[in-house]
């Protein structure tokens, strides 16, 4: 059972990706289970809106577009941290408390750790997908990542206020999880964008390491 970590030029089957299964299996009952008992309904649906448009596009394009299992891995992890905080909303989310008590941090931290993961997760397969599918020059695959994961960053958090103060306002305080932070939408932006550098450094160092093109 091996696992790749670049895209082969043969397509495999969904039946025949054993770490594929294994990825999927373990993020839908994460799923599951974050539906299962969550404390708000309406913000869970809300915040999984753009998991099943996500998903839908992996699926719709899997036949033609495949990632590595890496790449798989770093998805479904970035998925489940999300899933798990819309069982609670990102603001009451266990984990967070727990950290929180521990470090005798100011408040709850969740939210800050899934937009952070969002470049540091979510940068490699970008990069890949520039790199493999759209056949991009290596240092545009390597720019772009960073440069998207601060776009979609900053657009996220206008589709957050937009639910927020627009069209959910009964789900706003729930939605947005800024605890009374008036420079959260900010921090999250950069945060991400940091794990978005961090995560490309880290592959570039490896790389150069091993000595792989």
């Amino acid at each position: 059972m091996a696992f790749t970590i670049a895209i082969s030029k043969d397509r495999t089957p969904l039946k025949k990706n054993i770490w594929l299964q294994i990825f999927i299996v373990f993020f839908l009952i994460n799923w599951a289970n974050s539906y299962i008992g969550n404390t708000d309904t309406a913000n869970w649906i809300l915040e999984n809106t753009l998991v099943f448009l996500f998903l839908g596009f992996l699926g719709f394009n899997y036949k033609k577009f495949q990632f590595s299992d890496l790449s798989y891995l770093l998805i479904c992890v970035y998925l489940c941290l999300h899933v798990y905080g819309s069982k609670y909303t990102y603001a009451e989310n266990p984990f967070g408390y727990w950290l929180k008590d521990a470090l005798d941090l100011s408040r709850n931290h969740y939210d800050r750790i899934v937009h952070f993961s969002f470049g540091f997760l979510l940068a490699y397969p970008m990069r890949e997908m520039f790199l493999k599918w759209l056949k991009f020059p290596a240092w545009v695959a390597w720019t772009l990542p960073i440069e998207i994961t601060l776009s979609i960053s900053a657009f996220y958090e206008l589709i957050e206020w937009a639910v927020a103060d627009v069209f959910f306002k009964a789900q706003g305080d729930a939605y947005l999880g800024t605890q009374g932070d008036i420079w959260d939408a900010q921090k999250d932006i950069f945060l991400a964008f940091m794990g978005a550098i961090i995560a490309t450094t880290i592959v570039s160092f490896v790389k150069k390491a091993l000595n792989i093109r």
